[in-house]
């Protein structure tokens, strides 16, 4: 299982953290991956001057917009599942 979290403190809210938990969820939903991909939330990632942060497994991504979600998603989501790296 490939665990997100993404930050939902007041920092990476105000910079869209909502948006961006929105898009994968959907994605996540549209690919078909609930049973491989758990998302989940954080109060703070201790990247407050960054963009939104998350999370995947244990690299951490310090700027991902709403804009570069779905991108995200495909380029570093998908991609580890289609290797298996974790």
């Amino acid at each position: 299982m490939l665990t997100i979290t993404i930050c939902v403190g007041s920092s990476c809210y105000v910079r869209g953290s909502d948006k961006v938990a929105k898009t994968l969820e959907r994605l996540i939903q549209q690919e078909n991956l609930s049973a491989q991909v758990e998302l989940t939330g954080a109060f703070c990632m201790e990247q407050c001057s960054m963009g939104v942060s998350v999370r995947v497994d244990d690299q951490v991504y310090p700027e991902v917009y709403p804009e570069d979600a779905e991108s995200f998603f495909y380029n570093e989501v998908v991609s580890r599942l289609q290797q298996g790296v974790k």
